[in-house]
């Protein structure tokens, strides 16, 4: 094999080491993109997991609150047909 196309193998090989290479860069990249996505997601997920755990405690409550209010005045509100009709 002449010294010319030991030269043009040699650089044939450097330039696919160097694509592989890069390409290992960009998935590298992409990967700590997308933990940092993950791990975002992750924290916005246990906040409304929180925030759905005091909504759901405070409408049980005003329901609690209704159903008293309803059963106080039950009494006192006549059992008749409303005026219209």
């Amino acid at each position: 094999m002449s010294k010319a196309a030991i030269d043009k193998e040699h650089k044939r090989k450097e330039n696919i080491n160097m694509s592989t290479e890069e390409e290992i860069i960009n998935i590298q990249t992409k990967l700590s993109y997308l933990e940092d996505f993950v791990n975002q997601l992750q924290e916005v997920t246990v906040e409304h997991s929180k925030t759905i755990e005091i909504l759901t405690n405070e409408n049980r409550l005003l329901k609690n609150k209704i159903q008293e209010m309803s059963d106080q005045l039950e009494g006192e509100i006549p059992n008749r047909k409303p005026p219209h009709y």
